[in-house]
């Protein structure tokens, strides 16, 4: 149990007898929210959880990503992490507390891991770093950092900054690393309160046949493709294929009673074969600085992209290609009631952008079925959102609900930054006022003992051969996200400052590039896309807007033909395809909330005759009276002899009664059609 002010959440680990055939970790992370942690129902049909929210899914993800690799390479049982928040102080966000809790509770289960392993939050508020920040210091500040790591280093970086310096992101990943070794000593100090020694991971012995084999068999072959630096893609996993066939059948042509066709039985060949593929691709970047495509380790595969490239129907549209990664994304401006509501245990408020991401088969050049999204289409939506929230414009200014939806439709490594630059791309051609375009580079790495070497803009079989997968997005200005993912167990800060610093370049080149596209936002939205006007009342006047019922705020929208949506705030949005009708629904809205003053002059017409007397609408939506005796100077014997449905009058506002009611007179009051007094 892992608690901090009044945030408690149980962390679990469970291990079972690994299943035949496995050849892979099979570890599952999981993170419930249990609403009655923060004393709410759930909101649902049936007042129950459901599937885990995106935030959940996300804290799913935070856990999984610093510990799997922690694990040894050699495990194959069934593994799962369970972390329930069981209780929420609105102060202190329950992820970090989970992704702690998640090695503590191995450890504790006696599972064998390269741990202990712990993570903080960082904040910047002003010049000051902050450890662990609360939820409303988290809105404050010009950082959201999360730091986790172990005895060897770091171990995975999380991200959102408003457009910070790298050096100052780097000091911050640093700061966050000290708060990650205090905890480290903190789990050390209690396994040893409680006589519990850590389990050393041993692996076990490893049978050398096949892949001796392989290595004297395939190696020069290998060798020679990866050499191949013009190869395309699909020309070199066809060579290698061919490779792996033919010694394949060279096995197959051995004697039954063979050690190396034994050990090759069942997936051992494919799978010692791409170990020696990821060995000498390793060994060719260490010992030549040269990559399989023959670019140099800092260079960025060609750029091209587009925008404007679907019809307008599309509010904003923008197609992003680097190298085989291709990405197509879509931007919609909704209305405020298009706000996502939040039913989940954070307390922030609705999301007013949303970024989507999908990740079909066919961009791999697979198939599989179409299911709902997967944690992983969540969580680079998510990084794809974190970058580019810091660079959107105020809400007061530019009130539109964002969507932009991603479309993978080609993958070679990094869609991820593919949809933070296409979208960057879409939104501009949208008209969305951006306050400077955004751009992303994925960072890899290859540690060999004391030998490093950072590849910039990786692609898909260098995420597979790499150690790292280091995703950086930004401005010309400064970082707007970071995520960092390890395969090995500890990095250095300085080795990850070293490549948040060779990823500027990187992404202000492909900047370049983005804004040859479009190099700023258009002036004109969509004509399919909703006009808003948006200001602001007294919040004490919501309510003389919405009347009896909601019947004034109804008889508005039927008479212009709009879309008005009122925040508690006083904040008054109006939509519609139909510029004037917004504008004639603004000032029907400023005039029932206007204030009105005893001695004011109005000209209006009269809307209503009574017998007592008649009424002026003396601004749009408000109206006044003119009781009989104050029609003239003389006796008036019926109102109509004065005024008839239709006139227009000048009157001053006599009064105005406890009831808040409108009393107008005529009595010395000049007329339209009266000269004026000398």
């Amino acid at each position: 149990m892992m608690e901090c002010g009044d945030t408690a959440v149980l962390v679990t680990a469970t291990r079972s007898t690994g299943r035949p055939g496995i050849d892979f970790l099979p570890l599952t992370c999981d993170y419930e929210e249990r609403l009655y942690a923060a004393g709410r129902i759930p909101g649902s049909f049936f007042r129950r959880e459901g599937r885990p929210s995106e935030r959940a899914v996300l804290t799913c993800r935070l856990i999984d990503r610093p510990m799997r690799p922690l694990f040894p390479g050699w495990l194959r049982d069934d593994l799962q992490i369970v972390a329930m928040c069981m209780s929420l102080d609105e102060r202190v966000p329950p992820d970090v507390l989970a992704v702690t809790g998640a090695s503590l509770a191995t450890l504790l289960a006696r599972i064998p891991f390269h741990g202990p392993m712990a993570a903080v939050r960082v904040g910047l508020i002003g010049d000051d770093f902050i450890l662990n920040p609360s939820f409303r210091e988290i809105e404050r500040s010009e950082l959201d950092l999360v730091v986790a790591g172990t005895p060897q280093g770091v171990v995975m970086v999380e991200a959102g900054a408003n457009q910070l310096p790298e050096q100052d992101v780097i000091e911050a990943i640093d700061f966050g690393y000290e708060g990650v070794c205090e905890l480290i000593k903190a789990q050390q100090t209690l396994l040893k309160d409680l006589g519990i020694e850590q389990v050393i991971p041993e692996p076990p012995a490893v049978d050398t046949t096949l892949p001796s084999f392989l290595e004297q068999e395939c190696s020069p072959a290998i060798g020679e493709v990866l050499k191949q630096f013009e190869l395309s893609k699909e020309d070199r996993d066809s060579q290698l294929d061919a490779i792996k066939e033919q010694v394949g059948e060279t096995i197959a042509a051995l004697p039954d009673d063979d050690a190396i066709k034994a050990a090759a039985a069942g997936k051992a060949l494919g799978n010692d074969f791409k170990s020696l593929t990821k060995k000498l691709m390793r060994g060719q970047i260490l010992s030549a600085g040269k990559r399989v495509d023959g670019r140099s380790l800092d260079q960025v595969r060609p750029i091209s992209a587009a925008a404007g490239v679907l019809p307008k129907r599309v509010h904003g549209s923008a197609l992003f290609q680097r190298g085989l990664t291709q990405v197509l994304s879509c931007a919609t401006l909704g209305t405020p009631s298009d706000s996502q509501e939040m039913d989940d245990l954070n307390p922030s408020g609705d999301k007013t952008y949303l970024h989507h991401y999908n990740f079909p088969p066919f961009s791999t050049g697979e198939t599989r079925p179409m299911r709902s999204p997967g944690r992983r289409e969540i969580g680079h939506g998510a990084l794809a959102e974190r970058a580019l929230v810091p660079v959107l414009p105020p809400k007061e200014s530019f009130p539109y609900v964002l969507r932009v939806v991603s479309e993978c439709l080609s993958s070679n490594g990094s869609t991820s930054m593919g949809s933070v630059c296409g979208s960057t791309l879409a939104l501009m051609d949208a008209g969305v006022p951006l306050k400077a375009p955004v751009s992303g580079a994925a960072m890899g790495l290859i540690k060999e003992g004391e030998e490093v070497r950072i590849l910039t803009d990786i692609q898909g079989i260098e995420d597979f051969l790499g150690d790292m997968d280091f995703k950086v997005a930004g401005t010309e200005k400064g970082i707007t996200a970071l995520q960092m993912d390890m395969k090995i167990t500890g990095l250095a800060v300085s080795t990850v400052a070293e490549a948040v610093n060779q990823a500027r370049p990187a992404r202000l080149h492909i900047l370049e590039k983005m804004l040859e596209a479009i190099d700023k936002p258009r002036e004109g939205l969509s004509p399919h896309a909703p006009r808003l006007l948006s200001f602001r009342i007294d919040p004490e006047l919501i309510g003389t807007v919405i009347g009896p019922g909601g019947r004034t705020i109804k008889g508005i929208t039927e008479r212009t033909n709009t879309k008005i949506d009122i925040e508690d705030g006083g904040v008054v949005t109006i939509a519609s395809h139909d510029g004037a009708a917004a504008e004639e629904a603004q000032r029907i809205i400023e005039g029932l909330t206007r204030r009105v003053s005893e001695g004011e002059v109005f000209t209006g017409g009269i809307t209503r005759v009574i017998p007592i007397g008649a009424f002026v609408e003396i601004l749009p939506g408000k109206e006044g009276m003119i009781h009989i005796s104050q029609l003239s100077e003389d006796r008036v014997e019926k109102v109509e002899d004065v005024v008839n449905v239709g006139d227009q009058v000048t009157v001053r506002v006599r009064e105005i009664d406890n009831r808040g009611r409108i009393n107008l007179t005529l009595r010395g009051v000049p007329q339209p059609d009266t000269p004026l007094p000398v």
